[in-house]
């Protein structure tokens, strides 16, 4: 089955479209690295500022508040990546913003945003910036589902330079054939050019000779 991607442009969730009864899942994943600067500092994208949303928060808001009208149970698992977590202040790159992992759901884009700004006071920014793990959860997710039921999208915000591409580029051309689109958000100032790669609007992404089967990433900066 073909499956149609999602489109984003001057971070709006222009169109999707839905197959007869298809549900949409959407899912979110956060940049921990420690290249976002120091979340008590104001040169921080992580910034906790308590009159205003950092970078985070703002991609995070712009692009949730539009996809979850889509999404009609407004549960949206949420997680983290790069960084250090208690107890044992193992790397992780796909821990669950709310501390639950039997049940990383958060309720609405605003539970999110709690889980999120929760997490900066726990865990310790890291590195490095990888995204297979978080890919590969939920394409896996996707991938069993084989009735057209169901639609997944996978918001990645991120700072910086991608630390895994090759294992990046496999998990995207395995989910290629997936009901699976994936939105990457580049937040500040740093260079994207890994992310236009990974958007495959002039070359299709290839892993190990094999060509993904349609373009499943929008890459987007911020703001």
């Amino acid at each position: 089955m073909a499956y149609e991607s999602v489109e984003i442009s001057a971070i709006t969730f222009s169109t999707f479209f839905f197959f007869s009864r298809t549900q949409l899942n959407f899912t979110v994943a956060i940049d921990f690295t420690a290249s976002n600067g120091n979340p008590s500092q104001p040169t921080s994208l992580h910034y906790m500022n308590p009159y205003q949303l950092n970078a985070y928060g703002m991609a995070l808001k712009a692009v949730g508040e539009i996809i979850q009208d889509y999404d009609s149970d407004k549960l949206f698992p949420a997680y983290g990546f790069g960084a250090k977590i208690p107890p044992d202040g193992k790397i992780s790159h796909e821990f669950p913003l709310n501390g639950d992992m039997e049940n990383p759901n958060c309720v609405g884009i605003q539970g999110v945003l709690e889980a999120y700004f929760k997490s900066l006071r726990t865990v310790q920014l890291y590195g490095p910036t990888n995204f297979a793990s978080v890919i590969n959860q939920v394409a896996s997710n996707a991938g069993s589902v084989t009735d057209g039921s169901q639609y997944y999208v996978l918001l990645i915000i991120t700072d910086g330079v991608i630390s895994d591409m090759a294992q990046t580029k496999e998990a995207i051309v395995n989910a290629s054939s997936l009901p699976l689109s994936i939105i990457i958000v580049g937040v500040g100032p740093a260079e994207f050019d890994a992310m236009e790669e990974l958007d495959g609007d002039e070359v299709r992404v290839s892993s190990r000779g094999k060509f993904a089967e349609r373009d499943i990433v929008q890459f987007v900066p911020f703001p």
